[in-house]
């Protein structure tokens, strides 16, 4: 099977895998399999699934004993910020992906609010080519829908296109005129992409630096109230269906967001949404600590916005898990917490997070989680991983009874805003394959194998 969005996504060359993993749960509710199975890995693909201990290990390979291990098929980010070019000392290519590979992550998709805009054919090539030496995992691009994200005139979307971006936004910034977003639609239909929408009205949210509510009155910190993302939501999925044009809702935050996207589902709109690990496993009440690495855009709102949140994922309303992974360097989140810039890292904890949070306390089933952690890229064109014989491996290894603190052996990002640091969590990536080559394992892993 041929990946119609592969020509779409970069990634340095790396060595297919020649590897036996023995003994692993199977856990891939695509294909059905949710058992102890062998999977044996052939030039970096999928050559063939047995019976625990059944399976030969390849002549020249390596050999994974992983009894009391689960393998889930690879993680698919669409929603994180690479800081390239212009912001290296944030983030860069090379360790955002060894992040994303960290956690369990196949491919991710970054977003075009760098420095230059990725607005141009020219930047994108550009970092398309960096992309070839550097990325641990593929990754794929979404470019602008408006010139410096500046709401006022559109890029050469078709251009952009046909130089490879996945689809378009503005993420960071909302397109606040509808008659430039409808006009965005007309052209999106034309060629293609998905349009990717940062859904908040400036003239709501104003300079709140939190979200509205009791926990911002107690503080004094001007809020941000979920009606600025919610109404905005509701406008667009309106656009969307009058226009018959696909349309993407990053990092919904609240319940009335949720319920205009079931409406709009409902009617009959080609529409679909993303919600972060931190809005679904935490609450506003973790301001009250006034650290920084818990503010970000769109804010932690209410425990019902949660609690909706959660649900909606279960239900499909909402259709996959996507980080926001936003990484600051330490002197700009180190400030007063209305001085900081918005944005957590999240690449590294966002399964252990929602496995601790959501599935251990049963609001959530592990199979949920897997599915729609897995499903990010399909909604711009990817094929989904899945653990079938034939297909390229994208594969990630996890031990659900492993605990640890989060930032206390330090992070493969290059930032460390991560509003989980310091807390421990349950279910420990080991080992990453991502499109047939070993993106990432563990030092405890790597002299096991060693030994062998």
């Amino acid at each position: 099977m041929t990946d119609p969005g592969t020509n779409r996504l970069f990634r340095r060359p790396g060595q297919p895998a020649e590897l036996l993993i023995r003994n692993a749960h199977v856990l891939d509710p695509r294909a059905d399999l949710d058992a102890p199975h062998d999977v044996l890995l052939r030039a970096g693909r999928i050559a063939e699934l047995g019976l625990p201990g059944s399976l030969s290990a390849v002549e020249n390979g390596e050999t994974v004993d992983a009894a009391g291990k689960h393998l889930f098929p690879g993680f698919v980010d669409p929603h994180v910020h690479l800081r390239t070019p212009g912001q290296e000392h944030k983030e860069d290519l090379d360790t955002g992906t060894a992040a994303a590979a960290a956690g369990g992550f196949c491919a991710v998709i970054a977003m075009p609010n760098t420095d230059p805009v990725l607005d141009d054919a020219a930047v994108l090539r550009s970092l398309a080519d960096a992309a070839t030496r550097q990325a641990h995992v593929p990754v794929g691009f979404l470019a602008a829908i408006t010139k410096n994200l500046k709401g006022h005139e559109l890029t050469e979307m078709a251009e952009l296109r046909d130089a490879g971006a996945l689809g378009f936004t503005d993420d960071g910034k909302p397109v606040v005129s509808a008659g430039i977003l409808r006009k965005a639609l007309q052209y999106q239909r034309l060629c293609g992409g998905v349009i990717a929408l940062h859904e908040e009205d400036p003239d709501l949210s104003r300079d709140g630096a939190m979200h509205e509510g009791a926990v911002s009155a107690r503080l004094g910190i001007a809020g941000i109230p979920s009606l600025s993302e919610s109404t905005m939501v509701a406008r667009d999925a309106a656009l969307a269906r009058y226009e018959d044009a696909r349309v993407h809702f990053q990092h919904l935050s609240c319940v009335e967001s949720v319920e205009a996207l079931q409406h709009a589902k409902q009617a009959g709109a080609r529409v679909s949404a993303e919600v972060c690990p931190h809005h679904l496993a935490l609450t506003h009440q973790e301001v009250r600590t006034l650290d920084s690495r818990f503010k970000m855009n769109p804010p932690l709102r209410a425990e019902r916005d949660r609690h909706a949140l959660v649900k909606a994922l279960a239900s499909g309303v909402i259709d996959c898990v996507a980080t926001d992974h936003a990484p600051h360097a330490s002197h700009e989140k180190e400030v007063p917490f209305e001085e900081a810039p918005m944005g957590t890292t999240g690449l590294e904890t966002a399964f252990a997070a929602l496995h601790t949070e959501l599935v251990l306390c049963g609001e959530l089933d592990l199979a949920t989680v897997v599915r729609r952690m897995t499903e990010g890229g399909a909604l711009y064109g990817l094929a989904v991983p899945t653990i079938a014989i034939g297909r390229a491996a994208n594969l990630c290894l996890v031990d659900l009874q492993a605990g640890f603190e989060v930032g206390a052996a330090g992070y493969a990002s290059r930032a460390t805003n991560c509003c989980f640091d310091g807390r421990m969590l349950q279910g420990k990536v080991l080992m990453t394959v991502a499109a047939g080559t070993v993106a990432f394992r563990t030092r405890m892993l790597s002299e096991a194998l060693a030994i062998r």
